[in-house]
């Protein structure tokens, strides 16, 4: 594996649970929102696997699960080997993803090496390129959002959210291709470290912006929305 960095505790990234975070490097994506700038383009491998293997084997009780987010795991050649090791160590994983690669999730999926799944619904699906600014087969997000619906396993999608790239409207078409679904968070943007510089003076969605949207959403089907 790829791993770009290693958060030993957190909170807030696996619902209820306590969790550690491994972030894996590399991204197909280039969103210009993205917190996670220095996993996108680097290549270089800054944290051992086998000496965070060996700490998870003294957190065994005091940790609850594993969060591997990245960049996007699903990049990984050995994510199954990985995620396979975390499961015998006896931890739950939540796996973090852009759908991008669907053959991977597939099989993490059917080898039931992931407990909980999150999404990034970047946009609808007609303007996926002016977010993540490159070129994808789209069928594959679209094809990973069903797996993710139907396979039984808990998740959750999400949609960061700025004017500068989406609008309240573009959540009819996302709520259309997501009906039904359990539970979608949405994210305002917040400029911290991000992708593109040229982006930080970008504007997040009003409160009110944010609320015809949530309702939008629960119009849709959707089971719980909630505002981060």
């Amino acid at each position: 594996m790829l791993i770009g960095g290693f958060q030993k505790t957190s909170l807030i990234d696996y619902p209820k649970k306590i969790a550690a975070i491994v972030f894996t490097h590399g991204c197909n994506f280039r969103c210009h929102y993205c917190h996670n700038p220095e996993l996108v383009t680097g290549a270089e491998k800054i944290a051992d696997e086998n000496a965070i293997l060996g700490f998870l084997d003294t957190r065994k009780g005091k940790l609850d699960g594993i969060v591997v987010t990245g960049g996007e795991p699903c990049l990984q050649k050995d994510l199954p080997e990985f995620l396979a090791k975390l499961k015998d160590k006896g931890f739950d994983v939540k796996l973090d993803t852009n759908g991008s690669r669907f053959d991977m999730l597939e099989n993490v999926v059917l080898k039931g090496l992931v407990d909980y799944i999150a999404m990034d619904i970047k946009a609808p699906l007609t303007k996926y390129k002016k977010i993540i600014d490159t070129d994808i087969d789209i069928a594959e997000i679209e094809n990973s959002i069903d797996l993710i619906m139907s396979c039984g396993i808990d998740y959750e999608f999400r949609t960061t959210v700025t004017e500068s790239l989406l609008t309240v409207e573009d959540f009819e078409e996302i709520g259309a291709v997501v009906e039904g679904a359990k539970k979608y968070f949405l994210q305002n943007f917040v400029y911290n470290k991000i992708l593109n510089e040229s982006f930080k003076d970008a504007k997040p969605f009003t409160h009110a912006e944010l609320d015809r949207v949530a309702k939008i959403l629960l119009d849709h089907g959707i089971e719980q929305v909630h505002i981060r």
